[in-house]
């Protein structure tokens, strides 16, 4: 059982979801925060990479985008039927409105904001993210973040900054937010 429980809309949501751009730091700041409240950490990214055998970019390569977020949608809805965990979503699942509702309807949805050029700095050798394999990746970035940020902030709980701060202080501000939603 987590050590917090957050009352949201009269239902009480024991899972913490991040959501952000990729390199935004949700699987760091994720690992942190499960840590410091005593949860398990699930990066959905990495379900579908274990369930699957191989890796994103070669799901890209044979299914395409469409079958890779058939397998994200899927992912996301088994790991939400969890109690008392924290999970780190891939940039792109707030696409699907269904998967937003499930986020929201389930779980503390916290976005982490951070910008571009500190984005670009974070992944430029990273190879793993098939939507930056382009000749300009800051381009690529900028027209995902027009896309997905409204979807962002429409499933947000709390909204922070993590291109500004050390890790630990943006988990300290989670944790802290988190506890007030909870009254705690």
């Amino acid at each position: 059982m987590p050590l917090f429980l957050c009352e949201k809309n009269g239902m009480s949501a024991r899972n913490i979801y991040l959501v952000g751009l990729m390199g935004s730091g949700k699987t760091t700041i994720g690992k942190q925060l499960a840590k410091t409240l005593g949860m398990p950490f699930f990066d959905s990214d990495k379900e579908i990479e274990e369930s699957t055998g191989v890796n994103i970019p070669t799901i890209f390569e044979y299914e395409g985008e469409g079958g890779f977020r058939e397998r994200e949608h899927a992912v996301i809805k088994q790991l939400s039927n969890k109690d008392g965990i924290v999970m780190a979503t891939g940039g792109g699942a707030v696409i699907q409105q269904q998967n937003r509702d499930i986020l929201k309807e389930h779980g503390f949805v916290v976005y982490l904001q951070c910008s571009i050029d500190k984005i670009l700095q974070r992944t430029k050798r990273d190879k793993q993210r098939p939507l930056l394999n382009t000749e300009n990746p800051k381009a690529r970035l900028e027209v995902l973040f027009i896309e997905r940020a409204p979807m962002y902030s429409e499933c947000a709980d709390y909204k922070i900054d993590t291109g500004i701060m050390p890790t630990r202080k943006v988990v300290q501000n989670i944790v802290k937010q988190f506890r007030a939603e909870a009254r705690i």
